[in-house]
């Protein structure tokens, strides 16, 4: 008969396997010629930016924008009201690129759980141009980045294109940690996903494509009254049988991070949304936690070839995975300096995940939502829902 140990010990070594896999998978994305944005296709563009309030480097973030090496397009915003503190910043960027078509909208006109999503509704409708760039408040952005992101579109059977981010400015530790968060555990999985099964997905950072393809599921107006938009959108064009490109190309995003409470909130919202979007998605995460896998090794065996056995394997292949995504793969220099928070990361995450399971509801832009079948309800009007 098998022992409980021997169980254990072999349970503990399939996070092993995933972390291969995602050495694997990040190896042969980033095997792929870079991208250059010399191509002849540039189709004048909508840029599309739903705000909320104001965002460290505001200014600097939205220049960025202004200063693009493209020969037309315009940028579009939406603000929640007239007492926005961003609209200071705004009117700077008309005044001093009169050359850009810098437009602002007050409101989305509707009344919905995801006020980004019904905001974004109005900014499409409102959009001069077929082809669409939808971005963060908090992105910067290269000059070459409209061409990059626009330029695959050409291809017809591409509906989408989206790429990654890495945060720059980092200034506290918690920023570092969510540095070390993204590179080593969620573009791991991003890439796994690109490698398994294909990217059926956008990262909201940055979402290239068109009115018609948005047009395709329904355009924002059907998904305002559901979370994680631009995991949907991504989803909603693969389905019509279109790709959706994740281009080797990396933008900037300001840290932003007050606190590790602040860190903790927004990882626990999203991966709740995960939960319910993705429920066996996310039941099998536990089984690419590797810490706590080889905390359970060395606890049914405490002996020191186990411990060096599997701790010192989860950590090798862990600072593996970071440093061939961020340092290698996204050429985020300094990498090294982050390795010794992946153990710190990997706590965490796997608390919060376990955290999950207890949630029954989510904050949203201030607001407590449970989320039935998909969709963001407020929980005012749910109590009673079990």
């Amino acid at each position: 008969m098998i022992s409980p140990a021997v169980v254990v010990l072999a349970v503990a070594a399939i996070p092993f396997i995933y972390y291969f896999i995602a050495l694997y998978s990040s190896w042969r994305y980033f095997r792929q010629p870079r991208q250059t944005a010399a191509g002849d296709f540039t189709p004048p563009v909508s840029i599309l930016k739903p705000i909320r309030g104001i965002d460290p480097d505001a200014y600097e973030n939205f220049s960025s924008f202004c200063r693009q090496d493209y020969p037309e397009y315009e940028i579009l915003f939406c603000v929640s009201d007239r007492e926005d503190p961003i609209l200071p910043v705004i009117e700077r960027l008309q005044r001093e690129f009169p050359q850009r078509r810098i437009q602002v909208f007050f409101g989305s006109g509707r009344t919905a759980p995801n006020d980004k999503v019904a905001k974004l509704a109005r900014l499409v409708e409102e959009a001069r141009y077929e082809y669409v760039v939808i971005n963060d408040s908090d992105v910067r952005a290269r000059p070459d980045y409209l061409r990059s992101v626009v330029e695959p579109l050409q291809d017809f059977s591409v509906g989408a294109t989206t790429c990654f981010y890495a945060s720059i400015g980092e200034k506290t530790f918690t920023d570092g940690l969510q540095t070390v968060g993204m590179l080593s555990d969620f573009y791991a999985g991003v890439l796994v996903a690109w490698q398994l099964d294909g990217v059926k997905f956008a990262l909201g950072p940055t979402i290239a494509t068109t009115r018609g393809h948005l047009a395709g599921f329904g355009g924002y107006a059907a998904i305002e009254n559901r979370p994680a938009d631009d995991l949907l959108v991504g989803r909603l064009i693969a389905e019509q049988g279109l790709e959706v490109r994740l281009l080797p190309y990396v933008i900037d995003t300001v840290s932003d991070f007050q606190s590790m409470r602040d860190l903790v909130h927004k990882r626990l919202r999203w991966i709740v949304v995960m939960r319910h979007m993705r429920p066996w998605g996310h039941l099998g995460l536990l089984l690419t936690q590797g810490l706590p896998w080889s905390l359970a090794a060395v606890a049914v065996h405490p002996t020191a070839a186990v411990a060096c056995g599997y701790l010192g394997t989860y950590f090798a292949l862990r600072c593996a995975i970071t440093w061939l995504i961020g340092a290698h793969g996204l050429k985020r220099p300094a990498q090294w300096k982050h390795m010794p928070l992946i153990a710190v990361w990997d706590a965490l995450a796997f608390a919060i995940w376990v955290a999950s399971f207890l949630r029954r509801s989510i904050r949203w832009r201030g607001a407590d939502y449970y989320i039935r079948e998909g969709v963001l309800v407020p929980a005012g009007g749910a109590a009673s829902q079990p």
